[in-house]
């Protein structure tokens, strides 16, 4: 029984030293890694500017041992870059840049990003480091206002014009919307390929010279707009305009009030005609420093008048208002189809000089890290920041330094949900925000994307309102729902110009003067009277 024992852990400390050999290798291929486990002091450079003003710490990860760059106040500018010992070629096989992100304090309103800097010789000085600095990639979470999202930009030089384009990845992952530690990966492969992984699971995928994936495209449109031809004095492109034999009606009133009183109204019976609707309040007195030089003629402050609350009102009394159904408001006349209509103008397409072609991008190296940010919420902790050639390296790094950790804060935050006698809420409302999110990558829902991915923001940061951003988006999917059906019934449009845009009728019956049923019928009823002060009724 002891050899046994003596077995079993001479084998367990043999798979542990190759498990160490394995993380030390792994480690060993990295071409830069900051665990911040020691101060960043003397190896990164805080920006001098007049306008970086935020302060860095050298902190613990909330609940943890493990040290991390804490952002620690809000509303401020934040600048402090790392300078590797070799700049980076992006261009020699894969590339993968990762880094753990912390919002201690919830997602608020902040950015967690990070720079790939150019070499300096492109025009940039550590201590001077800002918004303006050269940079050849930007990565990482931002979250502010309708901005959620995890960035990645590729600041890639036209050959042609010269110019320094920003391209960014289209539909790019959200960020997670909580208070714990999460590690950002995004993979550059050989084969133009453009993965981003958060907390090691794919998010994103997409090419480089695709159209569909960054925008503007890394690889320009081959013709563009012709910047210098306009439109022509005479071009028509008016669909529809108002009709030049139209007659206004001989009994159509455009001096017709909206309003008129209501004759029928009778003054209610003790109605106190002198009496005024406030008086001097009669215990007020005026104050021992007043000075009436100084301060003016001393007024008692006014109280509503008692004796009105008892009577039906004070004051002149008023016949109330009502919907005058003579009114019909300035007459237009209809519109009809134009018969000059030429179509909608552009320019013709020309070849665009700045077009130029390329087997995969021309990333510039990069030579240091940086962080720039201006953010409105402290508590952000950057860690375990990253440069590999291999992919197995960041994963041995996500297992090593950034799972341990998660696991110890999902707990913790599942302890507190039980404690809180929330955890099947919690449970339930997790299941239905990840159907939401996918119901808001619908397509014919792309028009309303934004708005779903607001209500649900909302849901999450106020868990009580589930039921509320539940009915919010059924009410906008149901609107979509209806949008689809109905635009599928226009009539499609024929060839000639006259009757290219014959389904546009809605204004011709409300610009001529016929109403609706529901006004007439309101008209003919008298309509519902304004609200009106006590002394008008």
């Amino acid at each position: 029984m002891i050899m046994m024992g003596r077995f079993a852990l001479l084998v367990f400390l043999e798979f542990a030293s190759m498990q160490l050999l394995c993380i030390a290798a792994d480690h060993d291929a990295a071409i830069f890694y900051d665990s911040f486990e020691e101060p960043f002091n003397g190896r990164w450079i805080v920006s001098e500017k007049d306008d970086y003003k935020g302060i860095w710490e050298h902190s613990k990860s909330e609940g943890h041992d493990d040290f991390g760059l804490l952002v620690t106040e809000k509303a401020r500018k934040y600048a402090i870059v790392k300078e590797l010992e070799e700049p980076v070629n992006l261009r020699d096989g894969t590339t993968v840049l990762q880094y753990e992100a912390r919002f201690q304090n919830g997602l608020e309103c902040g950015g967690a990003y990070l720079k790939y800097l150019r070499p300096q010789e492109a025009g940039w000085k550590p201590k001077e480091f800002d918004n303006g600095s050269p940079y050849s990639i930007m990565f990482g979470p931002d979250i502010c206002g309708l901005t959620n999202k995890v960035h990645f930009i590729l600041k890639q030089k036209n050959p042609k014009s010269g110019e320094y384009v920003e391209h960014h990845l289209i539909d790019p992952p959200r960020v997670p919307s909580d208070k714990l530690s999460h590690v950002y990966t995004a993979i550059l492969k050989p084969d133009n390929e453009i993965s981003i992984l958060i907390d090691g699971e794919a998010k994103k995928k997409g090419n480089f010279l695709s159209a569909q994936d960054f925008d503007p495209p890394i690889i320009p449109a081959k013709t563009i707009p012709d910047p210098n031809e306009k439109k022509p004095e005479d071009w028509d492109d008016r669909v529809r305009i108002p009709d030049p034999n139209a007659v206004k009606p001989d009994d159509w009133d455009e001096n017709a009030p909206m309003e008129i009183e209501e004759m029928e109204a009778v003054k209610p019976e003790g109605w106190l005609d002198d009496e005024p609707e406030e008086i001097d309040d009669p215990e007020a007195t005026k104050p021992e420093d007043w000075d009436d030089e100084e301060d003016g003629v001393w007024e008692a402050p006014k109280i509503d008048n008692p004796k009105c609350q008892t009577a039906p009102g004070c004051g002149e009394w008023k016949r109330p208002m009502k919907r005058n159904p003579a009114f019909k408001g300035i007459w237009n006349p209809p519109l009809v189809d134009n018969p000059n209509y030429k179509g909608i103008w552009k320019p013709r397409d020309i070849p665009n000089p700045n077009y130029f072609e390329l087997d995969k991008p021309y990333f510039d190296p990069i030579a240091a890290i940086g962080i720039e940010i201006w953010t409105m919420q402290e508590g952000i902790l950057f860690d375990n920041i990253l440069i590999a050639k291999e992919e197995n390296v960041a994963k041995s790094y996500r297992d090593t330094t950034w799972k341990p950790k998660f696991v110890v804060e999902k707990e913790k935050q599942k302890a507190e949900e039980e404690a809180a006698g929330s955890d099947d809420l919690g449970g339930f409302q997790k299941v239905v925000f990840d159907v939401l999110y996918k119901f808001a990558d619908i397509p014919f829902l792309s028009k309303y994307k934004l708005q779903i991915l607001d209500f649900i923001e909302k849901g999450e940061k106020q868990p009580n309102l589930t039921i509320g951003v539940l009915v919010s988006i059924v009410v906008v999917i149901l609107t979509a729902i209806f949008m689809l059906i109905f635009s599928g019934k226009k009539q499609q449009p024929r060839v000639e110009k006259k009757t290219e845009v014959a389904a546009d009728t809605s204004n011709d019956q409300g610009s001529s003067g016929e109403k609706p049923a529901e006004e007439e019928k309101e008209n003919e009823t008298g309509g519902a009277a304004p609200r009106q002060r006590r002394r008008d009724t």
